[in-house]
């Protein structure tokens, strides 16, 4: 089908650049294209990560080994975490729709530096390859786990310096793109946009853009340390060299805690621009919303210390970390109820954008109580370390980021490429999808109260029933993975042509075109109104 037959416009799709065909892509910086590589890329990398993670749960459908031993099951554990972590959920919205939609939606042309724009997506490219030759290269797959704990990663014979150094390279992508993202709104906000009239995923984006900006340079630097350990036994961290491996941790946790807000502070922006829009009013609370924003990025600098109940620092330091935890959930807390504010009393449109946007509620609210659990003194001594820590990360994490991230590709799949998709399948995907999740995670919350360590290969036999059912979930939530992805990739192409506002939005990206064209805008837009001022509109 030609472009006269389905736009009326030519869009950055069919935009002709210097080269043809790939190199067109490879070469544009153009920030919506760059956007989609990003999302090319992590979904690739999203399956490969998933389909170790289904690999885990078939071994451990039986105690004992079935198809494969220990060490291997240690790096499959390893290159799990290493691309689920570092190369999909870190990167993930941010990378993907705050590239494609952060200009627009503040009514600009493109970010404030494209070539940097571009190099970032190769450095994260580099970085990606690294993580999955660790792999294949030298002395077997890293067998450390996603965070690298030390004396261990100082001492194993296996390749773990392949799986430090992608880190390590990915840590640079993610502060260019920051970096990038700060400039971009300080400097081209259309006239007459103030930051509070800024809608609010720019304004969750720029709360991560500063956490990816300022503490990613300390895991950058306690990675290459980690290195010189082991190429030059320096002893930063190796207690049998005069080091202290307590060290290493209070380093890497003070990056990685705030990187659990990188990961979530955009999916929330995300969930906030779904819910006004299939609810046809203003969001509630928009002041409380954007400093909420930026107040989890300030205090989750300052928690880092729960993960290190168990190690043997300080009381009035567990104390401390314990309060600030509790603290963090407040601006949280004050999301979720503004959420569903907006939603009371709206004109409830439910598609598959607030079904998945719903689900990121409920599943959010589950991670974030057993959070609270984890970061109660009393309770954390006999969780920690146990599958409850597992269920309650993905709950997070999948739950939080992933679900968003669904959203996120079903609500802006008509702008982005022009087209519908099919909303009976994506009715049926998600449901899947959030059975099999349930399925699939809650069950190891009652096998970590019942104390089932968690990164075991094998595990006792009382344990196997939650297991067993754990590992029936991962099927579930494969299956609805693969009919997500599935329909949104057939109706790429053979999709309804959509119009340029399905949903009746409000913000920038809703007034124009679908697709864009390759600059955006004709002439830049003058703000007057606040993001969210809806009206009754005629279908």
């Amino acid at each position: 089908m030609g472009k006269q037959d389905t736009y009326s416009h030519i869009s950055y799709l069919e935009h002709k650049g210097r080269f043809k065909g790939i190199m067109s892509w490879l070469t544009s910086t153009d920030h919506k294209k760059i956007g989609l590589m990003y999302l090319y890329a992590i979904v690739v990398f999203f399956f490969v990560a998933a389909v170790l993670g289904v690999l885990m749960r078939i071994e451990k459908m039986n105690p004992g080994p079935d198809i494969m031993d220990a060490q291997t099951y240690n790096g499959i554990f390893t290159l799990h975490g290493v691309i689920m972590i570092f190369i999909v959920v870190i990167p993930g919205i941010a990378a993907v729709f705050g590239n494609f939609f952060l200009p627009i939606m503040i009514g600009a042309k493109d970010v404030a530096f494209p070539k940097l724009n571009l190099f970032s997506w190769y450095v994260y490219i580099i970085g990606a390859i690294l993580g999955v030759l660790s792999q294949f290269a030298g002395d077997g797959p890293p067998d450390t786990g996603w965070t690298f704990y030390v004396p261990y990663a100082a001492n194993s014979s296996t390749n773990v310096i392949f799986a430090l150094t992608a880190a390590f390279v990915l840590g640079f992508s993610s502060i260019l793109t920051g970096l990038n993202f700060i400039v971009t709104i300080h400097r081209l906000r259309a006239p007459g946009m103030t930051f509070f009239k800024m809608p609010l995923f720019p304004w969750s984006l720029y709360a991560t853009a500063w956490i990816q900006i300022l503490a990613t340079p300390i895991v950058g630097i306690t990675l290459l340390m980690v290195i010189a350990e082991r190429v030059l036994h320096i002893g930063f961290f190796d207690p049998a060299l005069g080091g202290d491996p307590l060290l290493f941790q209070h380093l890497f946790w003070i990056y990685s805690h705030p990187a659990v807000y990188v990961m979530i502070l955009p999916a929330m922006g995300v969930v906030t621009e779904i819910f006004p829009t299939f609810s046809q009013k203003p969001v509630f609370g928009y002041g409380a919303i954007a400093i909420s924003s930026l107040a989890i990025a300030v205090v989750g600098y300052f928690v880092w210390g729960h993960h290190m109940f168990t190690t043997g620092i300080s009381y009035w330091s567990r104390w401390f970390f314990s309060f600030l935890t509790f603290i963090v959930a407040v601006p949280s807390a004050i999301k979720v109820f503004n959420w569903i504010s907006t939603m009371y009393g709206g004109s409830i449109q439910m598609r598959p954008p607030l079904l998945y946007a719903i689900s990121f509620i409920f599943l959010f609210l589950i991670g974030g109580f057993t959070g609270l659990t984890l970061g109660a003194l009393a309770t954390n001594v006999h969780v920690h370390d146990t599958s409850f820590v597992v269920a309650h990360f993905h709950y997070i994490i999948f739950g939080g980021m992933g679900f968003a991230f669904f959203a996120a590709m079903h609500y802006w799949f008509p702008k982005i490429y022009g087209r519908m998709y099919s909303d009976k399948m994506a009715y049926i995907a998600w449901g899947i999808l959030f059975v099999g999740f349930n399925v699939l995670y809650f069950p190891l919350f009652i096998l970590g109260l019942q104390g089932m360590p968690r990164r075991y290969f094998d595990y006792l036999p009382e344990y196997h029933n939650g297991h067993l059912i754990s590992s029936i979930g991962a099927f579930i939530t494969f299956t609805g993975l693969i009919l997500m992805i599935g329909n949104l990739i057939y109706h790429r192409r053979r999709g309804v042509v959509a119009p340029s506002n399905p949903y009746q939005g409000v913000t920038l990206e809703w007034q124009i075109e679908s697709p864009p064209t390759h600059e955006n805008f004709e002439t830049i837009p003058v703000i007057q109104n606040p993001p969210y001022l809806f009206k009754k509109t005629e279908k």
